[in-house]
């Protein structure tokens, strides 16, 4: 089910935010619409133009044929020149909108606090970056243009209408509440049900994910059926809110229809009765048909595109709800004296009341290799969130140089403490973009330097283009050891004081692995290493090891002294030594 972590923009946000968004380019906004204004202006010649005609042959006036012909035609193509050049404005203004949309979507999105971002999940995140830009890329391109095209022309058609003869337009009256009493049924529940048929999605999205990615674990545990069942139960209630969509505009649609017919029978009806009675000319009734007939495109245009503005409106609800996310940290205006790292009584919890850390207090010395162990579950990469000031313990605090790590800016505290966990990612672009993302102003010496310290420099010069070649989505294909070696060397450019590891080399082949973090520890000599490990020579090689068994510090000392102690470690140590010199027998 949606966690809803991420929330949504009301309507009045979002109307604001698409008011200001279009009134940002004043001219390009007037061009459009001027054009879109002459393009409506020149099609009615042509109903005009056959009012008079019909006038002209009820009391028999000669008329030259050709010659009103051509003037028609000579109308059809300025009008066609016309609306080509209004809808080329109306486009470069939606693309310039829409760059300009995504552009401060995904400013918000690497805004985001981190520990949102891990609390919310994948799929809603994955949704909103790519259904909803989606769905909102095609309602700026096509039905916001197309929208401004049927008001300017409905506007100026219903004008001519008025001019013509204002007792023509009564007729036209008669289809207003048909349109707009099912019109406002439809929108007052569209909005809210295409909201439900996002979320809806994005649930789905996410049990999908999760199923793939956990799918070895999901076979070996036997999990299909329970995986199976929460799949149904997702695209069952994606089904369900699409059908009340679906039904919203069953619904609308042959009202509308009903109120496109009514205006062209009422004018031939209504006006043929004021003919008789000497109220109206021929030539009235017929250019006033014409244009209620004319009317139908525009007002069928706007209605049609309404429902694609719902569905455009609920996904930039859903794009600029993410700027209501609240900072999880208010930065102070204390600076660090020093990096010693301290954690006192912390105490961390992902649900109320059940914490997974119970009351830890650990200090890190300045340059000091810490190994953290301890069963899987124990709470190791919890606690190492927190020291790398991920999350803010709910209770106790997490300093670095006398000041809590929340309370430092993001730019501030990545200098101090660092993360990298076995997640990577590769970008999109080449090895050295990938790179440079850690610290844009490093030169190539200082690129190839940081590669050598994670043993990659060999295979990413043997790369068709070397630092050149593309990889990442649509490019070269890495593995998923490499991915941790660029991980590990856009670390070494980033250069903080204090890394935290969370097995940060799981992927790569054990004796690359031990052969790695020793390249490392030469390179990050003088730095404070906070390593979680699961390949005990991590712990062998550290200057204190701290175990963690059920959310808490249970031994804490150099390798040899919890050896000799006889405790948890010795244990472990014990297993796992036996079994490396088994393995190497």
């Amino acid at each position: 089910m949606s966690r809803e972590i991420l929330p949504v923009a009301d309507q009045k946000q979002v109307r604001a935010y698409a008011r200001r968004l279009t009134l940002k380019y004043p001219r390009r906004l007037a061009t459009a619409l001027a054009l879109h204004g002459l393009a409506a202006v020149a099609g009615l010649a042509v109903p005009w133009q056959l009012g008079g005609l019909v006038e002209d042959v009820q009391y028999g006036v000669e008329v030259n044929v050709a010659v009103v012909a051509a003037a028609i035609g000579a109308f059809l193509l300025l009008q066609g020149l016309l609306v080509r050049y209004a809808v080329l404005a109306s486009a470069k203004l939606g693309e310039k909108v829409l760059a300009e949309l995504r552009e401060e979507f995904v400013d918000r999105v690497l805004g985001l606090p981190l520990s949102t971002v891990e609390r919310a999940g994948s799929g809603d995140l994955i949704t909103r970056t790519s259904r909803d830009v989606d769905s909102l890329s095609r309602t700026v391109r096509h039905a916001v243009p197309e929208t401004l095209i049927a008001l300017v022309t409905f506007v100026i058609t219903i004008g001519a209408l008025l001019l013509v003869s204002p007792l023509l337009m009564l007729p036209m009256l008669i289809a207003g509440p048909v349109i707009h009493i099912s019109t406002r049924r439809y929108l007052k529940r569209a909005r809210d049900g295409y909201l439900r048929e996002n979320a809806a999605y994005a649930d789905m999205t996410e049990g999908l994910a999760e199923t793939v990615e956990g799918a070895r674990a999901v076979e070996a545990l036997g999990l299909q059926a329970r995986r199976q069942a929460r799949t149904d139960a997702d695209i069952g209630q994606s089904f369900a809110a699409e059908r009340y969509t679906l039904g919203l505009r069953v619904r609308w649609y042959p009202a509308v229809e009903l109120g496109y017919v009514i205006p062209v029978v009422s004018a031939l009806l209504v006006g043929g009765l004021f003919y008789t009675n000497g109220w109206v000319t021929l030539a009235q009734v017929a250019t006033a048909t014409l244009y209620a007939q004319q009317l139908i495109d525009p007002l069928d245009r706007f209605l049609m595109w309404i429902d694609e503005l719902q569905v455009g409106g609920a996904a930039m609800a859903r794009l600029l709800g993410v700027a209501n996310v609240p900072d999880d940290r208010v930065a102070a205006a204390a600076r660090p004296a020093g990096e010693l790292l301290e954690a006192s009584e912390v105490r961390y919890a992902y649900r109320p009341g059940r914490d997974v850390l119970h009351g830890v207090s650990l200090t890190v010395q300045p340059g000091e290799r810490l190994a953290m162990v301890g069963p899987s579950g124990a709470g190791k990469s919890t606690l190492g969130r927190l020291l790398a000031g991920i999350h803010g313990p709910r209770t106790g605090s997490v300093t670095v140089g006398g000041v809590p790590l929340v309370d430092l800016p993001l730019d501030d505290l990545r200098g101090h403490v660092a993360l990298v966990t076995q997640e990577h990612h590769v970008f999109k672009g080449t090895v050295r973009d990938n790179l440079l993302i850690a610290r844009p102003d490093a030169d190539d010496p200082a690129v190839l330097k940081a590669l050598g310290a994670v043993d990659a420099l060999e295979w990413v010069q043997a790369l068709p283009s070397g630092l050149e070649t593309e990889v990442g989505s649509g490019g070269l294909a890495v593995s998923p050891a490499q991915a941790q070696q660029l991980a590990l060397a856009r670390l070494v450019l980033a250069d903080p004081h204090t890394l935290v590891l969370d097995e940060a080399t799981s992927l790569i082949d054990p004796r690359a692995a031990r052969h790695l973090e020793r390249s490392l520890a030469a390179v990050l000599d003088g730095r404070t290493v906070i390593a979680i490990a699961h390949r005990l020579y991590t712990a062998h090689d550290a200057d204190r090891v701290a175990v963690v068994e059920d959310g808490r510090i249970s031994e804490l000392g150099a390798h040899e002294e919890l050896v000799a102690e006889g405790g948890s470690y010795a244990a472990l140590w014990a297993s796992w030594h036996g079994t490396s010199t088994a393995s190497r027998s």
